[in-house]
């Protein structure tokens, strides 16, 4: 379906659209006491988080001043296409972390229907993210306004985040205006009142800083604001919006398990189907609506991991005679014989009940790379499985590669020049790459704020470039497509998981309903 639909629309539709199907997040004041704790302390975490990626954009931008001139230009420059392909991604990332963060504030906009400490921690929450919008929001103006031309290019639609053209006009008038600084002042008078109990934190230090920028830049020239006047102000203001992206949609950046199985999607009984046609070393790509995840990383697809399946169905499946070899090779006489043996402690770890169940995947997730069930990770919106044309060998290789990975930290800076941390993308980059005495997958890297990075839609945007030659890497298994008007998700057909890498990366919001007639079959590529 065509992106025609114009952003005030966008709005009413994220906002309102999608309450007949159950999808809203609850009010705060609604949480039971043990939910709200959690979401109070995982929104703390996902500000600075996307503080940190905002930071390290407007760094970006000002370190390329062949691209975003610090001097002002008397004439507009023609850029090339490589350069205009890297302005626009680079105003795409930065969108991405201000709707995150956008997100975030606008949840916790009703901080007073709280009590106790529950409501200062709320406020601290919407007041730090509006913090790190503005003053970074002003920086990013700052450094890109000296080149007419980057203004026109930035001005161009992103489809992909449901913005139509002059986005970077709107995004202009929404921080020069004077009704941002008196909003400032409003959220910053009862500051002074609430400061919450996280305060002395680490993660609120941001707080001071940014207060510290925006203070001295002088965008607020008027009188001190009071608790009384600021919440009056802030009622008046109405928090106005102009994000495209469903309020309360911000969990932990990467995180699958805050996704209760109930919202997915994908039904249980869909999942039991997947497990019967799974085998190990396949890959799952997955897609989860109204979640934020992997902020700053384009495209529908947004999650990775790898099937490892159970210890049974290993040693099943790689009880194979091409395998005698290459475990005789390692000092072994089965393939999880040699887990044990290489991964002691990580085959440990994956025997422990993820939420009642067996590990069946291995995924980095916010709180690391992890053991998890297959219940559990396939409890998406949508998921197709890439299986690898590569021998079993290959296979037993990244499973025990991907091991050695095992309780490594998340990398929120999606960079693969070093392996310290992984973003869920990696970890199967890593698992499947070439070398060592295996051939491996050869998956691209892409360039994204100067550093080297995979994201996961790339793995479909490769399948549909090689679909059909001989160098073709992966059979698709299946591709089960979430259909959110009908809440539930269809087996589709090969045909449309080759055009899912370029749907949008909000693409439930210009998503209509599938065609009428037989349910499609996945093909096997």
């Amino acid at each position: 379906m065509p992106f025609r639909t114009t952003s005030a629309v966008l709005v009413s539709i994220v906002l309102f659209g999608c309450a007949s199907a159950g999808r809203l997040e609850r009010p705060l004041d609604e949480l039971p006491p043990s939910e709200l704790e959690a979401r109070l302390q995982g929104d703390l975490r996902a500000v600075l988080i996307y503080r940190a990626g905002l930071d390290r954009t407007v760094a970006f931008v000002r370190s390329r001043p062949d691209l975003f001139p610090q001097t002002t230009q008397g004439t507009s420059r023609a850029y090339s296409a490589d350069e205009r392909e890297q302005i626009r991604q680079t105003w795409r990332v930065f969108l991405d972390y201000q709707m995150a963060l956008d997100s975030v504030g606008r949840y916790h906009r009703d901080f007073n229907d709280l009590s106790g400490t529950a409501r200062n921690d709320s406020f601290v929450i919407t007041y730090a993210a509006f913090l790190a919008q503005y003053r970074f929001g002003l920086e990013f103006l700052e450094a890109t306004r000296f080149q007419p031309a980057v203004a026109v290019i930035l001005n161009e639609p992103v489809p992909e985040l449901g913005l139509e053209g002059d986005s970077y006009a709107q995004f202009r008038y929404r921080y020069l205006h004077l009704g941002r600084a008196t909003e400032f002042a409003a959220l910053s008078g009862i500051y002074e009142v609430l400061p919450g109990r996280r305060l002395s934190g680490e993660y609120m230090q941001a707080i001071p800083t940014d207060q510290e920028y925006l203070w001295s830049a002088g965008i607020w020239t008027g009188p001190t604001m009071t608790l009384a006047n600021g919440m009056r102000i802030l009622g008046n203001l109405g928090r106005s919006v102009w994000m495209p992206v469903q309020a309360g949609v911000a969990e932990w950046m990467g995180d699958t398990r805050v996704v209760s199985a109930e919202r997915a999607l994908i039904s249980p009984a869909q999942i039991e189907q997947l497990r019967t046609q799974l085998e190990p070393g396949d890959i799952l790509l997955e897609r989860r609506e109204w979640y934020l995840s992997n902020i700053g990383l384009p495209g529908f697809w947004s999650h990775a991991a790898l099937y490892i399946g159970s210890p049974e169905k290993r040693s099943e499946f790689f009880r194979n005679p091409d395998m005698q070899a290459w475990l005789a090779a390692r000092g072994a006489n089965e393939f999880e014989q040699l887990i044990r043996h290489s991964h002691s402690q990580a085959y440990e770890n994956s025997q422990e009940l993820d939420h009642g169940h067996r590990p069946e995947v291995i995924e980095a997730m916010s709180e690391g790379v992890s053991f998890t069930s297959l219940e559990h990770s396939a409890a998406a919106d949508s998921i197709a499985v890439l299986r690898p044309r590569l021998p079993r060998t290959a296979k037993a290789e990244a499973i025990l590669r991907a091991f050695a990975f095992a309780g490594r930290p998340y990398d929120f800076d999606f960079d693969f020049r070093t392996d310290r941390e992984l973003v869920c993308t990696e970890l199967v980059f890593r698992a499947y790459e070439p070398g060592r005495g295996t051939n491996g997958l050869r998956l691209p890297l892409v360039t994204m704020l100067g550093r080297p990075t995979l994201p996961a839609n790339e793995f479909a945007r490769l399948f549909d470039g090689e679909y059909g030659a001989a160098a073709q890497q992966f059979e698709l298994i299946v591709f089960l497509d979430g259909i959110e008007g009908q809440g539930r998700a269809i087996e589709a057909d090969v045909g449309t998981f080759r055009t899912s890498w370029r749907r949008p990366k909000w693409h439930v919001i210009v998503q209509g309903e599938p065609e009428e007639g037989p349910p499609p079959t996945a093909g096997s590529g």
